[in-house]
């Protein structure tokens, strides 16, 4: 693993920071605070996306003749990097962007690659991804929305869940069942599915916090063209595990940055507070929980950086994205939960209380965290791959 930038990286970070600093950002960021509900955040990042894509530098990685920049994807990782450091609003299209877009790049045809990645980078269509079911979440093979073809169109029927921008999305990369005979990994295909096509209900999933980030989706008799078939017909798995790789990759490349930035808000917010008298600061227990988080930040922002190098020589996201995946997202529980016990009841105040810490991002924070170890893949999925593709354990049955 090599930490140093080359001259170009350090070119294009410069280029970056230079081209944030004159983009009125803080009045995007202004701006996007003032939003209160998650459709105008969701509006105030499509139109942030919309800007960032005119100046060059959205999906930077992606190849120059498909809208990118052929950067490498150590320099994406600058990118996002950099986002998180100036306090960015959110892109809107981050399935698109993260997943889709490179799985078109990866398994589409020329057509396919022509019609979708403009709109995907300048966010004029916005992706979802329908892949988990009731009875098919941590068993993604194990799904049952089946298509059938007819003449030139599959009929798709079925059910997703917790569809990340289901509520929102224009598109829908869509798995499903093409032969029920064939074994369960065998026999399914990946549709790109336009999600203004009649059949579609879509129905928003209320979470704890209060936002309704996903939704389900229910699917009677909807009509697919047999050209929206990305990869073959019943290869469809292979197809999924390349969205996959690339979504757990994507995920934490960021969130190293927010992790260091959250942890010295939580240490200033513990100054401020006393115990039996004393800064809650000078309270060993409290040091050194404090001092545990921080380097569990280091310990994940090392493990990016390596996988980051392999990805970078490979070209092409591997199963050690699920260690990354598995390290953010339990560490993020654990670090709210240190971030509860050291702030008490503060901590429970939600934005719009005046003693809120922070207008309650620690409340939200603390009940958004439970979903992390779920979403993307659960805890438990991402070890059987770490074990299974990285360690050449044997299968877990």
């Amino acid at each position: 693993m090599d930490l140093t930038l080359t001259a170009q990286e350090l070119r294009f970070r410069e280029d970056l920071r230079a081209w944030l600093a004159s983009s009125g950002l803080a009045e995007w960021r202004r701006l996007f605070k003032t939003k209160k509900t998650l459709e105008e955040r969701f509006a105030h990042s499509r139109a942030w996306q919309k800007r960032v894509y005119e100046a060059g530098w959205v999906g930077v990685a992606w190849p120059k003749q498909y809208g990118g920049r052929g950067a490498t994807m150590l320099e994406q990782a600058l990118l996002l990097e950099e986002m998180a450091r100036a306090q960015a609003p959110p892109l809107a299209n981050v399935i698109g962007i993260g997943l889709v877009g490179p799985t078109i790049i990866a398994c589409g045809t020329e057509a396919q690659k022509q019609r979708f990645l403009p709109g995907i980078l300048s966010a004029e269509e916005i992706w979802c991804q329908g892949f988990s079911e009731p009875g098919a979440g941590s068993d993604l093979a194990a799904l049952r929305t089946e298509a059938r073809l007819d003449g030139d169109h599959f009929i798709v029927n079925g059910h997703k869940v917790w569809t990340s921008f289901g509520w929102v999305a224009d598109w829908n990369a869509l798995l499903v069942r093409t032969d029920p005979g064939a074994p369960k990994h065998k026999g399914l295909t990946y549709l790109l599915m336009d999600m203004r096509s009649p059949g579609i209900t879509v129905r928003p999933l209320r979470q704890m916090t209060g936002e309704s980030e996903f939704a389900e989706i229910f699917f009677d008799n909807v009509r697919v063209p047999a050209e929206n078939v990305l990869g073959k017909v019943n290869d469809g798995w292979n197809v999924a595990i390349s969205t996959l790789m690339h979504e757990r990759n994507t995920l934490g490349a960021s969130l190293h940055v927010n992790f260091t930035r959250q942890f010295h808000q939580l240490v200033m917010h513990a100054r401020g507070l006393t115990r039996n008298g004393k800064p809650a600061t000078e309270d060993p227990l409290v040091r050194q929980k404090l001092a545990q988080c921080y380097a569990e930040i280091e310990i994940f922002r090392l493990t990016q950086m390596r996988a980051l190098t392999k990805v970078n020589q490979s070209g092409v996201p591997g199963p050690e994205g699920s260690i990354l995946k598995l390290f953010w997202s339990e560490y993020n529980q654990r670090f709210q939960q240190v971030a509860s016990e050291i702030l008490g009841p503060y901590a429970q105040l939600e934005e719009g209380c005046a003693d809120a810490p922070g207008d309650g991002e620690w409340s939200y924070g603390f009940l958004r965290a439970r979903g992390n170890t779920i979403e993307a893949g659960t805890s438990e999925v991402q070890r059987n791959i770490v074990g299974q593709m990285v360690l050449g354990l044997p299968k877990s049955y």
